[in-house]
Protein backbone atom coordinates (compact mmCIF):
# COMPACT_ATOMS: atom_id res chain seq x y z
CA UNK A 1 0.00 0.00 0.00
CA UNK A 2 1.32 3.60 -0.78
CA UNK A 3 0.70 7.19 -0.44
CA UNK A 4 -1.68 8.94 -2.46
CA UNK A 5 0.66 10.15 -5.12
CA UNK A 6 -0.11 13.27 -6.86
CA UNK A 7 2.24 13.51 -10.03
CA UNK A 8 2.36 11.38 -13.16
CA UNK A 9 6.25 11.56 -12.39
CA UNK A 10 6.19 10.20 -9.13
CA UNK A 11 3.94 7.80 -9.84
CA UNK A 12 6.61 6.72 -12.43
CA UNK A 13 8.96 6.64 -9.72
CA UNK A 14 6.82 4.68 -7.43
CA UNK A 15 6.35 1.93 -10.40
CA UNK A 16 10.19 1.95 -10.93
CA UNK A 17 10.80 1.52 -7.06
CA UNK A 18 8.04 -1.24 -6.99
CA UNK A 19 9.43 -3.26 -9.86
CA UNK A 20 12.93 -2.90 -8.48
CA UNK A 21 12.19 -3.69 -4.58
CA UNK A 22 9.34 -6.08 -4.91
CA UNK A 23 9.88 -9.98 -4.76
CA UNK A 24 9.16 -11.08 -8.37
CA UNK A 25 6.17 -13.50 -8.28
CA UNK A 26 4.91 -10.98 -4.76
CA UNK A 27 0.90 -11.18 -5.88
CA UNK A 28 -0.02 -14.39 -4.57
CA UNK A 29 -3.61 -16.36 -5.32
CA UNK A 30 -4.99 -19.57 -3.16
CA UNK A 31 -8.13 -21.39 -3.82
CA UNK A 32 -10.72 -22.56 -1.33
CA UNK A 33 -14.11 -24.10 -1.02
CA UNK A 34 -16.72 -21.97 -0.39
CA UNK A 35 -19.60 -24.62 -0.27
CA UNK A 36 -22.45 -26.00 -2.56
CA UNK A 37 -25.51 -25.06 -4.80
CA UNK A 38 -28.48 -27.32 -4.24
CA UNK A 39 -28.01 -28.42 -7.79
CA UNK A 40 -24.35 -29.06 -6.66
CA UNK A 41 -22.14 -26.98 -8.00
CA UNK A 42 -18.89 -26.40 -5.89
CA UNK A 43 -18.03 -22.85 -5.62
CA UNK A 44 -15.10 -21.64 -4.88
CA UNK A 45 -13.47 -18.54 -2.86
CA UNK A 46 -10.44 -17.43 -4.33
CA UNK A 47 -8.08 -14.67 -2.81
CA UNK A 48 -5.69 -12.41 -4.68
CA UNK A 49 -3.22 -10.84 -2.26
CA UNK A 50 -0.65 -8.28 -2.86
CA UNK A 51 2.70 -7.66 -0.24
CA UNK A 52 1.52 -4.71 1.00
CA UNK A 53 -1.64 -6.20 2.66
CA UNK A 54 -4.19 -5.66 0.23
CA UNK A 55 -6.00 -8.57 -0.90
CA UNK A 56 -9.64 -9.38 -2.88
CA UNK A 57 -11.59 -12.52 -2.30
CA UNK A 58 -13.67 -13.86 -5.44
CA UNK A 59 -16.86 -16.06 -4.98
CA UNK A 60 -17.11 -18.18 -8.38
CA UNK A 61 -20.84 -17.77 -7.90
CA UNK A 62 -21.77 -14.74 -9.45
CA UNK A 63 -18.28 -13.50 -10.10
CA UNK A 64 -18.85 -11.74 -6.56
CA UNK A 65 -16.03 -9.41 -5.25
CA UNK A 66 -16.95 -11.42 -1.47
CA UNK A 67 -14.02 -9.20 0.17
CA UNK A 68 -11.68 -6.52 0.06
CA UNK A 69 -8.77 -5.45 2.87
CA UNK A 70 -6.97 -2.92 2.86
CA UNK A 71 -5.12 -1.02 5.25
CA UNK A 72 -5.66 2.33 6.83
CA UNK A 73 -3.24 5.14 6.70
CA UNK A 74 -1.76 3.84 10.17
CA UNK A 75 -1.78 0.11 8.73
CA UNK A 76 -4.78 -1.37 10.36
CA UNK A 77 -6.97 -3.20 7.72
CA UNK A 78 -10.25 -3.40 7.07
CA UNK A 79 -12.77 -4.86 4.68
CA UNK A 80 -13.92 -2.44 2.48
CA UNK A 81 -17.10 -3.66 1.03
CA UNK A 82 -20.21 -4.87 2.30
CA UNK A 83 -21.25 -8.40 1.65
CA UNK A 84 -21.84 -11.92 3.55
CA UNK A 85 -19.79 -13.91 5.13
CA UNK A 86 -21.21 -17.20 3.78
CA UNK A 87 -22.27 -18.43 0.09
CA UNK A 88 -25.61 -19.33 1.19
CA UNK A 89 -26.38 -15.91 2.16
CA UNK A 90 -25.12 -14.39 -1.29
CA UNK A 91 -28.06 -16.92 -2.51
CA UNK A 92 -30.77 -16.93 -0.45
CA UNK A 93 -30.22 -13.05 0.20
CA UNK A 94 -29.56 -11.92 -3.26
CA UNK A 95 -29.04 -8.13 -3.19
CA UNK A 96 -26.12 -7.70 -5.61
CA UNK A 97 -22.81 -7.15 -2.80
CA UNK A 98 -19.86 -7.01 -5.17
CA UNK A 99 -21.51 -9.15 -7.94
CA UNK A 100 -20.73 -8.95 -11.61
CA UNK A 101 -24.16 -7.45 -12.88
CA UNK A 102 -24.81 -8.63 -16.49
CA UNK A 103 -25.94 -9.33 -18.96
CA UNK A 104 -27.13 -5.07 -18.56
CA UNK A 105 -26.45 -3.46 -15.93
CA UNK A 106 -28.94 -0.97 -14.27
CA UNK A 107 -32.40 -0.52 -15.95
CA UNK A 108 -34.33 -1.46 -18.80
CA UNK A 109 -37.77 0.40 -19.08
CA UNK A 110 -40.65 -2.23 -19.16
CA UNK A 111 -37.81 -4.75 -19.77
CA UNK A 112 -38.67 -4.19 -23.56
CA UNK A 113 -36.11 -3.21 -26.07
CA UNK A 114 -35.71 -3.43 -29.80
CA UNK A 115 -32.68 -4.40 -32.16
CA UNK A 116 -33.07 -4.74 -36.28
CA UNK A 117 -36.80 -4.10 -35.94
CA UNK A 118 -37.96 -7.39 -33.60
CA UNK A 119 -38.50 -7.04 -30.08
CA UNK A 120 -37.21 -8.36 -26.93
CA UNK A 121 -39.07 -9.04 -23.43
CA UNK A 122 -36.85 -9.33 -20.23
CA UNK A 123 -38.38 -10.63 -16.82
CA UNK A 124 -39.69 -7.53 -14.38
CA UNK A 125 -37.57 -7.35 -11.46
CA UNK A 126 -38.04 -4.22 -10.56
CA UNK A 127 -41.70 -3.20 -10.51
CA UNK A 128 -42.27 -2.35 -14.18
CA UNK A 129 -38.96 -2.66 -14.84
CA UNK A 130 -35.87 -4.64 -15.36
CA UNK A 131 -32.67 -4.13 -12.93
CA UNK A 132 -29.49 -6.03 -13.33
CA UNK A 133 -30.12 -8.47 -16.05
CA UNK A 134 -33.40 -9.42 -14.95
CA UNK A 135 -34.53 -12.95 -13.93
CA UNK A 136 -31.18 -15.03 -13.46
CA UNK A 137 -28.48 -12.46 -14.26
CA UNK A 138 -25.15 -12.91 -14.17
CA UNK A 139 -25.30 -12.34 -10.35
CA UNK A 140 -27.41 -15.79 -9.63
CA UNK A 141 -24.94 -18.37 -11.58
CA UNK A 142 -22.00 -20.27 -10.77
CA UNK A 143 -18.95 -19.00 -13.18
CA UNK A 144 -16.13 -21.33 -13.87
CA UNK A 145 -12.52 -20.98 -13.20
CA UNK A 146 -10.45 -20.24 -16.77
CA UNK A 147 -7.23 -19.46 -14.93
CA UNK A 148 -5.85 -18.49 -11.68
CA UNK A 149 -1.72 -17.43 -11.35
CA UNK A 150 0.38 -15.92 -9.00
CA UNK A 151 3.01 -13.56 -10.60
CA UNK A 152 4.01 -9.69 -10.12
CA UNK A 153 0.20 -9.38 -10.94
CA UNK A 154 -2.05 -11.71 -9.30
CA UNK A 155 -4.61 -12.87 -12.02
CA UNK A 156 -8.32 -14.59 -11.78
CA UNK A 157 -10.12 -15.04 -15.17
CA UNK A 158 -13.54 -16.70 -14.52
CA UNK A 159 -16.24 -17.57 -17.67
CA UNK A 160 -19.64 -17.83 -18.20
CA UNK A 161 -21.73 -18.79 -21.47
CA UNK A 162 -25.41 -17.56 -21.23
CA UNK A 163 -27.64 -19.38 -23.87
CA UNK A 164 -29.60 -17.79 -26.89
CA UNK A 165 -33.08 -16.62 -25.37
CA UNK A 166 -31.54 -16.35 -22.05
CA UNK A 167 -33.63 -14.41 -19.74
CA UNK A 168 -35.35 -13.00 -23.07
CA UNK A 169 -32.19 -11.79 -24.94
CA UNK A 170 -30.97 -12.48 -28.14
CA UNK A 171 -27.17 -14.24 -29.12
CA UNK A 172 -25.66 -16.93 -27.09
CA UNK A 173 -22.94 -14.57 -24.98
CA UNK A 174 -19.49 -16.21 -24.22
CA UNK A 175 -18.50 -13.99 -20.96
CA UNK A 176 -15.15 -13.63 -18.77
CA UNK A 177 -14.47 -11.10 -15.44
CA UNK A 178 -11.20 -10.84 -15.05
CA UNK A 179 -10.10 -9.60 -11.55
CA UNK A 180 -5.78 -8.65 -11.43
CA UNK A 181 -4.31 -6.81 -8.67
CA UNK A 182 -0.96 -5.51 -8.51
CA UNK A 183 1.10 -4.58 -5.77
CA UNK A 184 0.44 -0.56 -5.85
CA UNK A 185 -2.85 -1.75 -4.79
CA UNK A 186 -4.91 -1.27 -7.66
CA UNK A 187 -7.56 -4.34 -8.36
CA UNK A 188 -8.24 -4.39 -12.31
CA UNK A 189 -11.34 -6.02 -13.13
CA UNK A 190 -11.91 -6.43 -17.29
CA UNK A 191 -15.14 -7.55 -18.48
CA UNK A 192 -15.43 -9.66 -21.97
CA UNK A 193 -17.99 -11.01 -24.19
CA UNK A 194 -18.65 -12.13 -27.43
CA UNK A 195 -21.86 -12.99 -29.30
CA UNK A 196 -23.34 -15.53 -31.61
CA UNK A 197 -26.41 -12.71 -32.53
CA UNK A 198 -26.58 -8.99 -32.22
CA UNK A 199 -27.39 -8.35 -28.31
CA UNK A 200 -27.02 -5.80 -25.84
CA UNK A 201 -24.16 -5.73 -23.31
CA UNK A 202 -23.65 -3.57 -20.39
CA UNK A 203 -21.38 -5.45 -17.62
CA UNK A 204 -19.98 -4.22 -14.01
CA UNK A 205 -19.08 -4.49 -10.94
CA UNK A 206 -21.84 -3.73 -7.58
CA UNK A 207 -19.79 -3.21 -4.74
CA UNK A 208 -20.36 -1.11 -2.36
CA UNK A 209 -18.30 0.41 -0.25
CA UNK A 210 -17.55 1.70 3.19
CA UNK A 211 -14.26 2.99 3.67
CA UNK A 212 -14.05 2.60 7.42
CA UNK A 213 -14.61 -0.81 7.55
CA UNK A 214 -18.00 -2.55 6.35
CA UNK A 215 -20.50 -2.47 9.35
CA UNK A 216 -18.83 0.64 10.93
CA UNK A 217 -21.27 2.20 12.94
CA UNK A 218 -20.63 6.13 11.06
CA UNK A 219 -21.52 4.52 8.18
CA UNK A 220 -20.19 6.31 4.97
CA UNK A 221 -21.86 9.40 4.11
CA UNK A 222 -18.91 11.39 5.60
CA UNK A 223 -16.86 10.11 2.96
CA UNK A 224 -16.06 12.86 0.53
CA UNK A 225 -16.84 12.30 -2.95
CA UNK A 226 -15.54 13.73 -6.25
CA UNK A 227 -17.55 13.01 -10.02
CA UNK A 228 -16.30 14.49 -12.60
CA UNK A 229 -19.07 15.11 -14.51
CA UNK A 230 -20.98 18.35 -15.60
CA UNK A 231 -24.16 16.68 -16.57
CA UNK A 232 -26.10 13.26 -14.63
CA UNK A 233 -29.23 11.86 -16.36
CA UNK A 234 -32.04 12.57 -14.31
CA UNK A 235 -35.24 10.04 -14.04
CA UNK A 236 -38.77 9.53 -13.78
CA UNK A 237 -40.48 8.06 -10.51
CA UNK A 238 -39.90 4.34 -11.29
CA UNK A 239 -35.49 5.91 -11.81
CA UNK A 240 -35.70 5.68 -15.94
CA UNK A 241 -33.82 8.29 -17.23
CA UNK A 242 -36.14 10.72 -19.18
CA UNK A 243 -33.07 11.19 -21.92
CA UNK A 244 -31.85 14.59 -21.05
CA UNK A 245 -28.49 15.26 -19.97
CA UNK A 246 -28.86 18.23 -16.76
CA UNK A 247 -26.22 19.97 -15.64
CA UNK A 248 -24.95 19.40 -12.21
CA UNK A 249 -24.10 23.34 -11.46
CA UNK A 250 -26.07 24.46 -8.84
CA UNK A 251 -27.52 21.25 -7.59
CA UNK A 252 -26.56 18.61 -4.95
CA UNK A 253 -25.30 16.71 -7.71
CA UNK A 254 -22.64 18.61 -8.13
CA UNK A 255 -19.31 16.68 -6.96
CA UNK A 256 -16.71 17.91 -9.73
CA UNK A 257 -14.93 18.91 -5.96
CA UNK A 258 -15.11 16.84 -2.95
CA UNK A 259 -17.93 16.79 -1.00
CA UNK A 260 -19.37 15.12 1.80
CA UNK A 261 -22.20 12.54 0.26
CA UNK A 262 -24.38 13.48 3.24
CA UNK A 263 -24.79 16.73 2.61
CA UNK A 264 -27.02 16.95 0.06
CA UNK A 265 -28.29 13.13 0.00
CA UNK A 266 -31.40 14.06 2.58
CA UNK A 267 -32.51 17.24 0.44
CA UNK A 268 -35.88 16.31 -0.13
CA UNK A 269 -36.66 20.45 -2.10
CA UNK A 270 -34.77 17.96 -4.93
CA UNK A 271 -37.47 15.93 -6.76
CA UNK A 272 -34.39 13.93 -8.12
CA UNK A 273 -33.50 13.52 -4.65
CA UNK A 274 -36.99 12.02 -3.69
CA UNK A 275 -37.33 10.25 -6.62
CA UNK A 276 -34.14 8.44 -5.60
CA UNK A 277 -34.75 8.53 -2.00
CA UNK A 278 -31.05 9.70 -2.16
CA UNK A 279 -28.51 8.99 -4.76
CA UNK A 280 -29.49 6.51 -7.27
CA UNK A 281 -28.19 8.18 -9.90
CA UNK A 282 -26.02 8.16 -13.44
CA UNK A 283 -23.21 10.83 -13.63
CA UNK A 284 -22.51 11.18 -17.44
CA UNK A 285 -18.82 11.39 -17.68
CA UNK A 286 -16.69 13.75 -18.70
CA UNK A 287 -13.90 11.75 -20.45
CA UNK A 288 -16.68 9.89 -22.49
CA UNK A 289 -16.11 6.48 -23.70
CA UNK A 290 -12.08 5.95 -23.39
CA UNK A 291 -9.58 3.60 -24.92
CA UNK A 292 -8.08 2.79 -21.42
CA UNK A 293 -9.59 3.14 -18.07
CA UNK A 294 -9.80 7.08 -16.95
CA UNK A 295 -10.84 8.41 -13.33
CA UNK A 296 -14.54 8.13 -12.70
CA UNK A 297 -14.88 8.97 -9.25
CA UNK A 298 -12.76 9.50 -6.21
CA UNK A 299 -14.17 8.21 -2.65
CA UNK A 300 -12.23 9.65 0.53
CA UNK A 301 -12.29 8.78 4.39
CA UNK A 302 -10.87 11.61 5.94
CA UNK A 303 -10.94 9.91 9.63
CA UNK A 304 -9.12 6.59 7.90
CA UNK A 305 -7.29 8.12 5.42
CA UNK A 306 -8.19 5.47 2.90
CA UNK A 307 -9.17 6.92 -0.59
CA UNK A 308 -10.88 4.63 -3.76
CA UNK A 309 -10.22 5.87 -7.06
CA UNK A 310 -12.62 4.51 -9.70
CA UNK A 311 -11.10 4.39 -12.91
CA UNK A 312 -13.11 2.77 -16.37
CA UNK A 313 -13.51 2.93 -19.89
CA UNK A 314 -17.23 3.49 -19.76
CA UNK A 315 -19.07 6.70 -20.62
CA UNK A 316 -21.09 7.04 -17.22
CA UNK A 317 -20.88 5.96 -13.56
CA UNK A 318 -24.20 5.19 -11.86
CA UNK A 319 -23.84 6.43 -7.96
CA UNK A 320 -25.55 4.66 -5.61
CA UNK A 321 -25.83 5.26 -1.58
CA UNK A 322 -26.95 2.05 -0.36
CA UNK A 323 -30.81 3.69 0.23
CA UNK A 324 -32.43 0.67 -0.01
CA UNK A 325 -30.49 -1.14 2.96
CA UNK A 326 -33.53 -1.04 5.40
CA UNK A 327 -31.82 -3.17 8.25
CA UNK A 328 -33.53 -5.96 7.42
CA UNK A 329 -30.36 -7.93 5.72
CA UNK A 330 -27.78 -8.73 8.46
CA UNK A 331 -24.11 -9.29 6.73
CA UNK A 332 -20.53 -10.05 7.71
CA UNK A 333 -19.45 -10.58 11.10
CA UNK A 334 -23.39 -10.14 11.88
CA UNK A 335 -23.73 -6.86 10.92
CA UNK A 336 -27.18 -4.95 10.29
CA UNK A 337 -26.98 -2.89 6.87
CA UNK A 338 -29.29 0.30 7.05
CA UNK A 339 -29.35 3.41 4.67
CA UNK A 340 -26.69 5.02 4.22
CA UNK A 341 -24.17 2.33 5.00
CA UNK A 342 -22.06 1.68 1.79
CA UNK A 343 -21.82 3.48 -1.36
CA UNK A 344 -21.43 1.94 -5.33
CA UNK A 345 -20.01 3.74 -8.02
CA UNK A 346 -20.74 1.57 -10.76
CA UNK A 347 -19.08 2.40 -14.28
CA UNK A 348 -21.42 1.49 -17.45
CA UNK A 349 -23.06 2.27 -19.91
CA UNK A 350 -26.08 4.69 -19.61
CA UNK A 351 -29.26 3.28 -18.45
CA UNK A 352 -32.08 2.48 -20.40
CA UNK A 353 -29.50 3.19 -23.38
CA UNK A 354 -31.15 0.74 -25.66
CA UNK A 355 -34.21 2.70 -25.59
CA UNK A 356 -32.84 6.31 -26.06
CA UNK A 357 -30.78 6.61 -29.17
CA UNK A 358 -28.86 9.52 -27.95
CA UNK A 359 -26.92 7.68 -25.40
CA UNK A 360 -24.28 5.67 -26.27
CA UNK A 361 -25.27 2.63 -27.73
CA UNK A 362 -25.07 -0.81 -25.72
CA UNK A 363 -25.57 -3.28 -28.60
CA UNK A 364 -22.70 -5.95 -29.76
CA UNK A 365 -22.77 -7.49 -32.78
CA UNK A 366 -21.12 -11.30 -33.75
CA UNK A 367 -17.28 -10.42 -34.87
CA UNK A 368 -17.48 -6.87 -32.45
CA UNK A 369 -16.67 -7.92 -28.72
CA UNK A 370 -17.16 -6.65 -26.63
CA UNK A 371 -14.99 -4.95 -23.70
CA UNK A 372 -14.82 -3.13 -20.01
CA UNK A 373 -12.35 -2.82 -17.79
CA UNK A 374 -12.35 -0.74 -14.64
CA UNK A 375 -9.85 -0.46 -11.91
CA UNK A 376 -10.47 -0.04 -8.19
CA UNK A 377 -7.26 1.74 -7.16
CA UNK A 378 -6.40 1.81 -3.09
CA UNK A 379 -4.37 4.50 -1.64
CA UNK A 380 -4.17 6.36 1.82
CA UNK A 381 -3.99 10.19 2.62
CA UNK A 382 -1.75 11.41 5.40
Amino acid sequence: MRRLVKTSAALGCLAIALATSAPAFAAEISRAAAGTLADGTAVEAITLKNSHGVSATILTYGATLQSLIAPDRSGKPADVVLGYDDLASYVDHPNYFGVTVGRYANRIAGGRFSLDGQSYQLPLNDKTNTLHGGGKGFDKVAWKVVAAKSGPVATLTLGHSSPDGDSGYPGKLDATVTYSLDEAGALTIAFDARTSKPTIVNMTNHAIFNLAGEGSAEGATGHLLTIPAKAYTPVDATLIPTGELRAVAGTVFDFRAPRRVADGIRDGRDEQIRFGRGYDHNFALDKGVTASPQLVARLEDPASGRVLEVLSTEPGVQFYAGNFLDGTLVGKQGHLYRMGDGIALEPQKFPNAPNQPSFQSARVDPGKPYRHVMVYRLSTTR
